[in-house]
């Protein structure tokens, strides 16, 4: 049934009958609204509002609103549908914010209740204190809700054991089109007749659905596949079996509405509470990394692999090896693979202890010799050796949509399943589709479950190219059936795949789907266009042929990216942005949860005011600055993004560009030109005055008052005596050794020049001569992050003149601040495009970790005299460190005195520079730290040493916890004892 889009009168009648209800918050700006215009699919529809429940009852509300006034209504998880469920031109009710809460785990049942915001990886964190898990993994658990993998049927790695949702839903609470509150549970034969003999709206939907299944039995008998990863249309052959699976058992003569609802893509109802089913998780794991010269030739070991008994069968394949090598954040987790492989095969094997493992990977090596299939068998079995196997598998999806170009490995016929015997001939035909129509494509996932994620390279701004997508998906559905299979088998219809589901399914079955979704929705206001009456995809395509952007005038160097529109344009929406249980991506979305104040967010944001879905000038407008303003350029997008969406750098550029039109305020001139600053109240009584005045209250509460410097931080002192000043007085300076260029940057020359002391004695006594570069070497690194890109190039070849003649040398130029350093081998570049004498600095720099650490690896502190005894180390690594070079190296220098170093899975302290003594952020930074830094550092014992390279992070542990970090140059310094 199509719905019109109602009309402006009718929303704003419309909102002003739901907003007086409502607990939550009902937003209708174009700029909600364009953020939630895009999931992780091909597809693009703007919503007509958002509504943030606080509660079920704003959920009712809306819904009895929206029968009356006639609205389309969509119920939304974390956004990371890949076929275009999550987005319509319908309200869209956001369940992540509020809608939450573990309700209840149940061990001895198994069970867990939860609203249906909860995050997959939350769950089976609180499930593991009981010793179980959710069963159905799938690969985005880190920001998947329980109401999104409900709605999708999800399933995932380890399918071959637990299945789908639908054999784990216990019982939902659920709404109806128009409000009316149902309990979704297994029924026996009794229980279903009582519902048809009730009164009201429930029981005229049981009396419906009965019909549907008295009247159309054989056509769904029929014309359902059999394959058993089936996710098209609606599951109503599981009411007409009578089956319901409870802990792996099958209980027979039970019909389970909430089985019904399971895939039906919020279309039927909306879920308010789930129960679902939990499985004990393995007490131990282990991987086999098979390798194979095709990827062919993988697929044709699947079913002898099987024949193994493991856990799941993933296949990687070359391109997706390849795409891993080029990302930072992933290439150091390759360790696993041998050679250049066409395909691996990961195989993860269950077991009790080692001993058992051992012989399962013993199985697995015979099998393959037997068969003489592949070439290598890699074995994972230390828990960081199989982290990282997963984090590559879980992100390859991410990893591989990151190429650069219009050309796009997209989600087209990746959902596709079919029996794994007839697997490797159904990816022959597949490729000889591809070939036919000249297209590449990259193939990966569930080899144990006959279901490869299939991503064609497409280019869906050209007309062209959209005609062979529609080939493509035609040409792969028929496959499809010549081979049995299911043409959805996880990542559900959508509007990707849903417009093909009359042919696929037939017009008979299809037509008993239509009677369905009648019974359940006769206005058709859930989620309308989504596995019936679906649209045609070209017309909902995000970057269609008739895509463009406004032409944008750039100071920084994006021609890798080819162009600024294309850098934006790279966030495919995965949403990987939205995790919060680990990492530090976007540090405000953890503690806001505001889908703006993620990376995904403000790409869609930009982009939506690139292309023409809002009004150009809202590229620089107020409400962009909003969008922009909490992202505190911590860089982890350019690691932890598996698409490496650098949003530090786009927002460097868009803050440039908002400066052209908007009046600079004067604390952003201030805190961007405070090396300069430092420079003139530079040591002696200069430096004893400002320490005075800042220490004022009066002061502080006129700083505060008039520029917005907040009056509750206390402000970076000035030292007395500068670090350049100290090291000049020092007779050692000019001694013979290993020589080393120490680079003072501001903050630990005129502020903490106790850590620079400490880095050039350490150096000093382990045989350096060090060389300090002059005072005012700077690496404008406050400049950048407040936009000052003319300025910043200014600087930048300034200083690229006086640390040059260091490089040219191969002297290491070694920094202490790694915000500073680190500016040197990145942003430099986009500074000073192509200057080859800027490439040459970026190599010569390092850290001061990296420096010892590569020292202690060549053997040149072996003789080194270790003076104190071995304690505990807290490492909080600075958020450039973990985006750019991460903390191993931090690791293991801090270790060399003995020490046992344990890196804390931090996040961002929040202070990020100049962001945390602004008025406006000092509640939000100190949020931030309170996430997980802050209360790591009070658990720890007294006596364990807390280490930060980041002055920032040192100033906000200090402010958070009252315990004083330490840079690890002080730390190995002091552990050498007196000279």
């Amino acid at each position: 049934m199509h719905v019109p889009t109602p009309s402006p009168e009718l929303l704003d009648d419309f909102a002003a009958a739901l907003t007086p209800r409502l607990a939550g918050e009902l937003r209708r700006d174009a700029m909600t609204r364009a953020l939630y215009a895009t999931d992780a699919s091909l597809c693009q529809i703007v919503p007509i509002g958002v509504l943030f429940p606080r509660h079920p009852d704003d959920v009712q509300a809306a819904l009895e609103e929206a029968a009356r006034h006639r609205v389309p209504v969509l119920a939304r998880g974390g956004g990371s549908s890949l076929a275009g469920q999550a987005v319509g031109a319908a309200l869209v009710i956001d369940c992540t914010r509020h809608l939450d809460a573990i309700h209840a785990i149940d061990p001895e049942a198994r069970t867990a209740r939860v609203a249906p915001g909860v995050v997959l990886d939350d769950l089976n964190a609180a499930a593991a204190a009981h010793g179980l898990m959710v069963g159905p993994d799938p690969a985005p658990s880190n920001r998947a809700t329980l109401g999104g993998m409900v709605g999708n049927n999800a399933t995932g790695t380890h399918s071959i054991l637990y299945g789908n949702v639908i054999n784990h839903v216990r019982s939902l609470q659920a709404l109806l089109a128009g409000g009316t509150p149902i309990t979704c549970e297994a029924l026996d034969a009794d229980g279903w007749a009582a519902k048809l003999r009730g009164t009201g709206p429930e029981a005229r939907l049981y009396r419906s659905i009965d019909a549907v299944l008295e009247e159309h039995a054989e056509v769904i008998a029929r014309e359902t596949t059999t394959h058993w990863r089936r996710n098209s249309g609606y599951r109503l052959e599981y009411l007409l079996d009578r089956v319901h699976t409870v802990h792996g058992e099958v209980e027979q003569d039970r019909r389970n509405l909430a089985q019904l609802l399971c895939g039906s893509e919020g279309t039927l109802a909306v879920t308010t509470e789930i129960t679902l089913g939990l499985v004990e998780r393995p007490r131990r794991t282990a991987l086999g990394l098979a390798h194979f010269r095709t990827r062919r030739e993988a697929l044709h070991a699947v079913t002898t692999i099987l024949d193994t008994g493991p856990a799941a069968v993933e296949l990687l394949d070359g391109t997706a090896i390849e795409q891993a090598r080029r990302a930072p954040g992933y290439a150091h987790r390759l360790g696993f693979i041998d050679g250049d492989p066409g395909g691996v095969l990961i195989t993860e094997y269950y077991g009790d202890d080692e001993r058992a493992l051992k012989g399962r990977l013993d199985d697995l090596d015979r099998a393959l010799e037997r068969s003489g299939q592949g070439y290598a068998v890699v074995r994972a079995v230390t828990d960081a050796e199989i982290r990282d196997v997963w984090t590559v598998r879980k992100e390859s999806l991410g990893l591989i949509m990151g190429v650069k170009g219009d050309h796009k490995p997209v989600a087209l016929v990746e959902d596709a399943s079919v029996p794994v015997a007839r697997l490797a001939d159904y990816i022959d035909d597949l490729d000889r589709l591809f070939k036919e129509t000249d297209t590449r494509a990259v193939y990966y996932a569930h080899a144990s479950a006959g279901c490869l994620h299939v991503r064609p390279f497409l280019n869906t701004k050209d007309a062209a190219e959209v005609r062979k997508l529609r080939e493509i998906s035609a040409g792969a559905m028929a496959l499809v059936k010549k081979y049995g299979g299911a043409l959805a088998s996880e990542h559900g219809d959508g509007i990707v795949r849903g417009w093909l589901n009359e042919s696929f399914l037939g017009p008979d079955l299809y037509g008993v789907y239509r009677q369905l979704k009648a019974a359940f929705d006769p206005g058709g206001l859930l989620n309308p266009g989504k596995i019936l009456g679906v649209p045609p995809v070209e017309s909902t395509l995000r970057l269609g042929p008739g895509y463009a952007t406004i032409p944008v005038l750039t100071e920084l160097d994006w021609s890798a990216d080819g162009g600024f529109a294309r850098a934006v344009e790279m966030c495919n929406g995965n949403g990987a942005c939205r995790k919060l249980q680990s990492g530090t991506m976007c540090p405000s979305f953890m503690v806001t949860r505001e889908e703006e104040h993620s990376t995904r967010g403000r790409a869609n944001a930009l982009r939506a005011a690139l292309s023409g879905t809002l009004p150009p000038e809202e590229l620089t407008g107020a409400r962009m600055y909003e969008v922009m303003d909490l992202c505190i350029q911590c860089k982890a997008c350019k690691t932890e993004c598996p698409s490496n969406v650098d949003l530090a750098k786009i927002k460097t550029e868009w803050l440039h560009r908002y400066w052209q039109e908007h009046e600079v305020p004067r604390r952003t001139r201030l805190f961007a030109r405070q090396p300069s600053l430092a420079r003139r109240l530079n040591g002696g009584l200069k430096a004893r005055l400002a320490n005075a005045v800042n220490r004022s209250g009066l002061v502080r509460r006129g700083l505060e008052r008039t520029l917005g410097i907040a009056a509750q931080r206390p402000l970076p002192p000035f030292a007395a005596v500068p670090f350049t000043t100290w090291f000049a007085r020092q007779a050692w300076a000019q001694e013979d050794g290993r020589p080393v260029v120490l680079f003072a940057d501001t903050f630990n020359n005129y502020h903490h020049p106790e850590v620079a002391c400490a880095a050039a004695e350490f150096l000093h006594r382990t045989g350096h001569h060090v060389v300090v570069p002059p005072a005012d070497a700077c690496c404008g690194r406050p400049l950048i992050s407040k936009g000052f890109i003319p300025e910043a190039q200014a600087l930048a070849l300034r200083t690229l003149e006086q640390l040059y003649p260091y490089a040219e040398r191969g002297w290491p130029i070694v920094g202490l601040e790694p915000s500073c350093i680190l500016t040197f081998a990145d942003e430099l570049l986009d500074l000073l495009p192509g200057d080859p004498h800027a490439l040459r600095l970026a190599g010569a720099v390092t850290t001061f970790e990296e420096y010892v650490a590569a020292l202690a690896d060549d053997g040149a502190l072996d003789g080194t005299a270790w003076r104190v005894e071995p304690g505990h180390v807290l490492l909080h690594g600075h958020c450039h460190q973990k985006a750019l070079v991460g903390t191993a190296a931090a690791e293991r220098c801090l270790a060399l005195p003995g020490h046992a170093v344990e890196t804390v899975d931090s996040g961002c302290c929040g202070m990020a520079g100049a962001f945390g003594y602004e008025a406006e952020h000092v509640a939000l930074s100190l949020a931030m730290a309170e996430r997980r830094l802050a209360p790591a550092v009070r658990a720890a014992e007294e006596d364990t040493i807390i280490a930060a390279a980041g002055t920032s992070c040192r100033a906000q542990i200090a402010d958070t916890t009252g315990r004083q970090a330490r840079h690890p140059a002080e730390i190995l310094r002091d552990a050498l004892g007196d000279a």
